[in-house]
């Protein structure tokens, strides 16, 4: 199968990442629960993991990262665990239902929020910032959208939004494709899905957050630390890690996030030149609509008229053995501002390490439909 979904999870993962979640199940214990030396090994290994997202993400040091099993689970945590009655908080149509559904969720607790619209088709950090109140406390807005491939101007919007205001990233799309400079740009939490642009395996997730954050705990339980201790550890970031990590998964992570450090700029010029090869092909079609540009997050959505974008989609698998994903893809409110409310799009997404060839299959059984 010609696999193209590597936006919703990545596809056959780097031989380094194999090897190493097959390593991690032959000598697997829990790091950091007991004092053997293959336990004190693995937790050195845990925190080996942390300092380098800490340092690819410029972020506020290692005991500021935690390890989560997906990027939901990250904002969640950030979201849920900041926001309190009374509050207000800024988010933008681009969201996945990660961003919104907590949001939403919230509304019950009193908390309120508004969302930023498209203006002439993009995301305007004006217009992020003018929602602003005086009791917002959260801006959230994600690094790439997982439909158009559109990336935000977090650095404008964090320049724009008043200092008192926290500015939380989700870094699903973003991470692994494009820099994300934490103290740089402003970013006070970034929510990292492992899978995807990062090349780890699933269930490898983190949260990354500054010294301006100090999230309410949605989990209790057990942290190998302070065990006499009934309530949560006070320090980070046992006070957000309950129970066993995914040791396999981590190790996973740190594998992938080796590979994105040392090719990044390489593979940002690659998924830019297969996503400009098929928005200029589909141009050429004629009955197809894009609705991406261009991007390094190997993202693009588009449409054929007359043929729901979900029947589409299983065209492709059954008749064409080609992997592509239909319908609203969790982000509902950029469809409602593409006008492509409900039916949605068909969304191919591609893997830095693959080529023309896979352009070239798509784009061929796409003239033949």
């Amino acid at each position: 199968m010609i696999y193209l979904d590597h936006a919703a999870t990545g596809g056959s993962k780097p031989y380094a990442v194999q090897n190493a979640v097959l390593a991690a199940m032959k000598g697997c214990a829990n790091p950091g629960r007991s004092g053997h030396k293959l336990s004190v090994a693995l937790a050195e290994r845990v925190l080996a993991c942390r300092n380098l997202l800490s340092d690819l993400f410029d972020g506020y040091g290692y005991e500021r990262v935690i390890f989560t099993k997906n990027c939901t689970e990250a904002l969640n945590i950030a979201i849920m665990g900041t926001l309190k009655a009374g509050d207000h908080a800024v988010t933008t149509c681009l969201e996945h239902n990660s961003v919104l559904r907590p949001l939403e969720a919230l509304k019950a607790r009193g908390v309120e929020y508004s969302v930023a619209p498209l203006t002439d088709g993009k995301l305007l950090p004006s217009t992020v910032a003018s929602l602003v109140r005086p009791n917002t406390r959260v801006c959230c807005v994600t690094t790439a959208s997982n439909v158009t491939g559109e990336i935000p101007d977090l650095k404008e919007i964090r320049r724009l939004l008043p200092k008192d205001v926290l500015l939380f990233a989700d870094g699903a799309q973003g991470a692994g494709h494009i820099p994300l400079k934490m103290k740089k740009t402003g970013i006070d939490a970034l929510a990292l899905a492992g899978h995807k642009g990062m090349h780890g395996i699933q269930g490898a997730g983190a949260l990354l957050f500054s010294e301006r954050v100090d999230p309410a705990p949605l989990l209790y339980g057990g942290t190998g630390s302070e065990s006499f201790n009934l309530g949560m550890p006070a320090f980070y970031p046992d006070a957000l890690e309950s129970g066993t990590l995914s040791y396999p998964a981590i190790a996973s992570l740190f594998e992938g996030a080796l590979i994105v450090k040392a090719g990044q700029k390489r593979f940002a010029e690659n998924l830019m030149r297969l996503t400009g090869a098929l928005y200029t092909a589909l141009g050429a079609l004629g009955g197809y609509t894009a609705h991406f540009s261009p991007n390094p997050c190997g993202i693009a959505c588009f449409r054929k008229e007359g043929v729901p974008s979900e029947e589409l989609a299983g065209i492709l698998s059954e008749k064409f053995n080609i992997a592509v994903r239909g319908g609203l893809h969790c982000a509902p409110l950029i469809h409602q501002a593409l006008g492509t409310f409900p039916d949605g799009l068909v969304r191919a997404s591609f893997s830095p390490f693959q080529s023309m060839r896979e352009v070239n299959a798509l784009v061929g059984a796409l003239k033949r439909i």
